[in-house]
């Protein structure tokens, strides 16, 4: 068993929305993904895919995009994004699920003596961009999530693997309130996506107070699945 990780597929396979409008490296992104995948991941792999799945609005219209994730090699664990707009009520996504896709919200899975953890995050405080009125509620609201999500993992007594959509560190500020819960619950990892094109520049990839961070994102994978070390999720 080998455990790969790619985020930031955001399919469309209504083909509503082409994805090399952003740089032409996304043209025809979904088959340079599904081709890496095929030639390197078997069934009894896993597969996160942390965030950003599909472009659709809604729960229904997501469906073409979840089968062709089914029909893909490898059991699936996914989490939200902040473009899946389609992720409502956490019970009607499971069940919108293909077999052996697995959803993570405010809880944990454990397969293969890995347990997996994680939350979408949100804007770190540093940002620029960020507002205090505004995004405050939301990231305290993400911690909250991310808690509650670990809270399940540590009593699983398996390594932790945590999966967040937004970069819960960055290469200019290497510690955060969602780091700082990392640490305290012992996650060995935490891969993470959200950063496209030239904001790869932030992207920090290593180790900080014993918890390995690496970016997944697929553009900056080049469309290939990345797979985690095997040290990282070792007992």
């Amino acid at each position: 068993m080998a455990i790969y990780a790619i985020a930031d597929l955001h399919l469309d396979t209504s083909n509503t929305k082409p994805m090399d409008v952003f740089g032409q490296e996304w043209r025809d992104h979904a088959d340079k993904i599904a081709r890496h995948w095929h030639e390197r991941i078997q069934d009894h792999d896993i597969v996160v895919i942390p965030g950003d799945i599909s472009w659709a609005m809604k729960l229904e219209e997501a469906a073409p995009d979840l089968a062709w994730i089914g029909r893909l090699p490898g059991r699936k664990v996914l989490i939200r994004g902040n473009h899946d707009f389609w992720w409502g009520g956490i019970q009607r996504v499971r069940r919108a699920l293909p077999s052996r896709a697995y959803a993570l919200q405010n809880d944990c899975l454990v397969l293969d003596n890995v347990c997996f953890a994680g939350t979408r995050g949100w804007t770190l405080p540093h940002h620029p961009s960020y507002n205090q009125e505004q995004d405050e509620p939301i990231l305290k609201r993400e911690m909250v999530r991310l808690e509650l999500s670990l809270k399940a993992a540590v009593k699983q007594e398996k390594p932790i693997l945590c999966l967040m959509h937004y970069p819960p560190v960055d290469a200019n500020h290497p510690h955060s309130p969602f780091h700082e819960l990392l640490v305290a619950y012992g996650v060995r990892a935490c891969l993470y996506g959200h950063l496209h094109g030239p904001a790869h520049r932030f992207a920090f990839n290593g180790e900080i107070d014993g918890v390995q961070y690496q970016l997944v994102s697929s553009d900056y994978l080049q469309f290939i699945p990345w797979r985690v070390p095997d040290e990282w999720i070792e007992p």
